[in-house]
């Protein structure tokens, strides 16, 4: 279990109402179980417990009722591969995270703008995976629908991606561990209005809304499961773990970018 270490939600921020799908719908009725994913190694954050990743019963990930939809910007099986970054960088980073997890959240605000550069810059591409481990450990859908929500950020751009993944990690918007805000459609979209691109977005509402990529998602955490790695964040280079000065994953900046810098070296 991880420890929790996200800042609490600041109260009485603006929620916006839409027809469709209800607050707090949850996507753990929808598909489960995907493809494998990349091999990889556990981070020392939330860490898997026993069973399925969100306690689904649909093993054979067909997605039950629900159809299919991959977000633009995603390849891979599935739709499950999402690479952000120059095609021709010569260095890729993994980044494994749960959207729920308070570890990755402190993740995301220490080292998440320094990323944001390097790729950029052309350092290296980023290649996202994401877990839905709190939400089997501790009950509830958030890793999960907070995900959906986020594959329809993706499908209108990569930088709404990136904006939106920071603002749902940050301190201003990221729950305690042991509350599911995410679960909850109306914080979702309160959350989108950090982001330029989704404030007026009726695309990107109604799919967060309709649950549009809910499956996509199932088979996203599927593929997390399938990777090897156990715990949320492990932050991987060219396949090899980086660590900071604890030995842990790094938790600042100047931490990440020191183990960056001398892997590029060391190659």
């Amino acid at each position: 279990m991880a420890v929790a270490v996200a800042a609490a939600v600041v109260a009485g921020v603006l929620v916006i109402t839409d027809d469709g799908k209800g607050s707090g719908a949850g996507s753990a009725a929808d598909a489960v179980q995907g493809p494998s994913g990349p091999a990889g190694s556990g981070g020392s954050g939330d860490t898997e417990g026993s069973g399925g990743s969100d306690g689904s019963g649909d093993p054979d990930g067909s997605g039950g009722s629900r159809k299919l939809v991959t977000p633009a910007h995603s390849s891979g099986p599935d739709g499950t591969t999402v690479v952000i970054g120059e095609a021709g960088a010569g260095h890729t980073l993994d980044l494994y995270e749960d959207l729920r997890c308070p570890p990755c959240a402190a993740f995301e605000q220490g080292v998440g703008p320094a990323i944001a550069e390097d790729i950029e810059d052309g350092t290296y591409k980023v290649s996202f995976h994401f877990a839905a481990i709190l939400d089997k450990n501790l009950g509830g859908s958030g890793s999960t629908n907070a995900l959906s929500a986020l594959g329809a950020a993706l499908d209108v751009s990569t930088d709404a991606f990136l904006d939106y993944k920071a603002a749902l990690m940050s301190a201003k918007h990221h729950p305690q561990e042991s509350e599911d805000s995410f679960s909850d459609d109306d914080y979702l979209l309160t959350v989108s209005q950090e982001v330029h691109a989704l404030r007026t977005n009726a695309s990107f509402r109604a799919a967060v809304r309709e649950g549009t990529y809910d499956p996509w998602a199932k088979k996203v955490v599927a593929a997390f499961d399938a990777s090897g790695v156990s715990g949320t964040p492990t932050v991987e280079l060219d396949g090899s773990p980086l660590r900071g000065s604890g030995g842990s994953f790094p938790v600042t900046a100047a931490e990440f970018r020191e183990a960056v810098n001398q892997r590029i070296k060391d190659d």
